[in-house]
């Protein structure tokens, strides 16, 4: 009486029932086949007695979907105490939205507007009970205030990408670009809101500009407010609707064929137009889609001669450090063309641009305004502005930055450089050394950076020493095994003045394993940045006697010959002056001749470029000293031509 069995005990006591029970039942002659019968089920209590005890072997895991579904809050009870108690109110709020009428379904819309809607847990919540199809399914309806109520919840979900890919498939935004129609301004200005929540990905921006929302978008900019600083009451919801109007626009230009619509659309003077507006909340979307869609240079034209400029550098000066990383990027991206460059420089840009670099906890605004001071520095009167603190500044940057950062330190670094008295301020900063460090990375843009840094600086007899004591130059040219072709001609191009400057530069070459064959290797590229460097590099090469005649029993006559056919007048400029200088050996001007490299070079005297004139002149001058040579010449009109050149030389205004 009161005995009290553990689960797992029970199905051992039947099992010993069952086992004497067959056992008797065996010896009073039931037929075989019974006594299997009642060892299958012996078995089966056994299997069941483990599986009590917590051993659950894998066949007996299965079972229908509908009874995981019953058993699921037995064996996880644990699983529904984790939702918050917004779960249970968003699903009881999703019951009313679908059986609702029009007042009841208002205030449901608003007693949701009441829950943490930006908890995710509330978001997949609202799409997985059913309640985002309901939501979409009121903007097709006649009635002002679901829309708002729908709008207003469709505008904080929509954050989260799973919802904004779920809008999209259940053709959400076909619905929101036809609202921008409305005349209610509340509901344009929030389905422009989340059209920009949900633009975020590549089908969504296409979607947008199929349905003519670009068009439509564009449309809600023009708020027919000439002075933005002084907004009336009535012109506030105008200024509102164009916001969010910049705001879908700054999603949807991160596609190529959306700036193009966007400037189809008439954008740009509009976007000018309210880049006047003093406020941040609706300065950052208008420089972001500006910045955006400077990666055109239609755009970057129009930026410059819409006086944009003007406005981006004053706005360098805001207390938002968003803003000014966005004006940074923008200026960043515009200063490729020369007149923007000295426009920013006009209106005094580039110290303010300096000034930001004191903000290096901040990142994105750091790779801003590095990059923005390296394109401007493209100009060389704009380094001159620059203070003598930007240098040290810059200097400073090159170790335990990001990538981004670190590209954009070493490309203004390379600019800076282009000034003789910068480089030796370079090397007295400590610059060198962090710049050969990064000799070692991956990244191609870095690479290529780096090595025009160091390339400029090493013409500084001090800061070539220090390359070579820090092994720098090997470090360079092992980057010609690189596979890209810019980091290849980079490389070799700081490696010409590295030659040059370097002490003892034959036997420094020599030490190179493998260097000769690697440069004569990169003959037989297809590029020709890469060809025009490598025969600069070989022209550098070529004044040590004993690499020239390396390179002679490696075949750089037959090689650099085979590039006598090329129009390209850089490739010209330099493949004449590496046959200048390998003419200079044992019988190389015989063998130019042997291999017909002298009637192509007569050919370079007819371009305009007086660089390639000087250099092919120096090269048919080496040649000249073999008579065969001087008979090709002849009747390749070489007489005629160098005439010309002369008449020319003497007419020019330079």
């Amino acid at each position: 009486m009161g005995t009290k069995f553990h689960c797992s005990t029970v199905p051992k006591i039947a099992c010993c029932y069952i086992s004497s029970l067959c056992l008797i039942m065996y010896f009073l002659s039931y037929t075989y086949s019974v006594y299997i019968v009642i060892c299958w089920v012996l078995s089966a209590l056994f299997l069941f007695s483990k599986t009590s005890a917590g051993a659950v072997p894998v066949e007996l895991e299965s079972s229908t979907d509908s009874e995981e579904e019953e058993e699921q809050p037995a064996r996880h009870p644990e699983g529904n105490t984790d939702l918050p108690p917004e779960y249970w109110q968003i699903q009881k709020l999703v019951k009313y939205l679908k059986a609702s009428d029009q007042k009841a379904t208002v205030l449901t819309l608003y007693a949701m507007m009441d829950l943490n809607l930006m908890q995710e847990t509330c978001q997949l919540a609202i799409r997985d009970l059913g309640g985002l199809e309901i939501l979409l399914n009121l903007l097709d309806t006649k009635e002002v205030r679901c829309k708002i109520g729908s709008l207003k919840i469709l505008r904080k979900i929509s954050h989260n990408m799973q919802i904004s890919r779920t809008i999209v498939d259940m053709r959400g935004l076909q619905r929101m670009v036809t609202t921008l129609d409305s005349p209610n301004k509340d509901l344009k200005a929030l389905s422009a809101e989340t059209i920009a929540n949900v633009a975020r990905f590549h089908r969504a921006r296409k979607i947008v500009r199929n349905l003519d929302g670009i068009k439509k978008l564009v449309k809600l900019l023009d708020c027919g407010t000439p002075n933005l600083a002084q907004v009336s009451a009535n012109q506030e919801k105008d200024v509102e609707v164009a916001r969010c109007g910049v705001l879908a626009l700054w999603s949807c230009s991160k596609s190529c064929k959306n700036k193009e619509a966007i400037r189809k659309a008439g954008g740009i003077p509009l976007l000018g137009r309210l880049l006047k507006s003093p406020h941040a909340n609706m300065l950052i979307p208008v420089v972001g889609t500006l910045q955006e869609c400077s990666s055109e240079e239609s755009y970057r034209v129009t930026i410059q001669t819409e006086g944009m400029i003007k406005d981006l550098v004053k706005n360098l000066r805001s207390d938002n450090d968003e803003l000014q990383m966005h004006c940074a990027s923008a200026i960043f991206k515009c200063a490729e063309e020369k007149e923007t460059r000295d426009l920013v420089r006009k209106y005094k840009g580039l110290q303010q641009l300096v000034s930001l670099l004191g903000k290096a906890d901040n990142k994105q605004l750091l790779a801003a305004a590095t990059g923005a001071i390296w394109k401007c520095s493209i100009s060389t009167d704009n380094v001159a502005e620059y203070k003598h603190n930007a240098l040290q500044t810059l200097v400073g940057l090159l170790t335990d930055q990001p990538e981004e950062v670190l590209v954009n330190v070493a490309g203004a670094l390379g600019e800076f450089a282009q000034i003789p008295a910068n480089k030796p301020t370079i090397g007295k900063c400590g610059g060198i050394k962090p710049l050969v460090n990064l000799l070692i990375g991956t990244n191609q843009a870095l690479l290529v950076n780096v090595t025009k840094a160091l390339g400029a600086c090493a013409t500084d007899k001090d800061n070539m020493t220090i390359i070579q004591q820090l092994d720098g130059v090997r470090l360079v040219w092992s980057l010609l095994k690189k596979p890209s072709p810019d980091v290849q001609s980079s490389a070799a191009w700081a490696l010409c003045p590295c030659i040059e400057n370097a002490k003892d530069a034959g036997e420094m070459v020599r030490s190179l394993v493998g260097g000769l064959e690697l440069i004569l290797n990169l003959l037989k590229s297809t590029n020709n940045e890469v060809l025009a460097s490598i025969c600069a590099a070989i022209a550098k090469i070529a004044r040590d006697e004993e690499n020239l005649a390396v390179l002679t029993d490696h075949g750089v006559i037959p090689l650099l010959t085979k590039l006598t056919d090329t129009t390209d007048d850089r490739l010209r400029h330099h493949l004449a002056e590496a046959i200048y200088y390998c003419c200079m050996w044992g019988n190389n001007r015989e063998s130019f001749g042997e291999a017909q490299a002298v009637a192509p070079l007569v050919r370079f005297l007819k371009s305009k470029d007086t660089a390639v004139h000087l250099s092919t002149a120096k090269a048919l001058y080496q040649l000249s000293w073999v008579p065969n040579n001087v008979i090709t010449m002849y009747e390749r009109g070489v007489v005629k031509v160098s005439c010309s050149v002369v008449v020319a030389a003497f007419l020019s205004p330079h």
